[in-house]
């Protein structure tokens, strides 16, 4: 699966590791994040994330 880059921090999410401190598990891809997840470092939405 794609890692997404937040163009804001750099945060990466990488979807074999999820967001466990925000309720996503591991194996979560980044289009079925839902539309209300935002960045964990600096809390911007996921229009804000580009393909790494």
């Amino acid at each position: 699966m794609q890692k997404y880059v937040c163009d804001v921090c750099g945060y990466v999410y990488d979807p074999a590791v999820g967001d466990e401190e925000n309720g996503i598990a591991p194996g979560t891809s980044f289009g079925d994040l839902p539309d209300d997840w935002v960045c964990p470092v600096c809390g911007v939405d996921k229009d804000s994330f580009s393909q790494e």
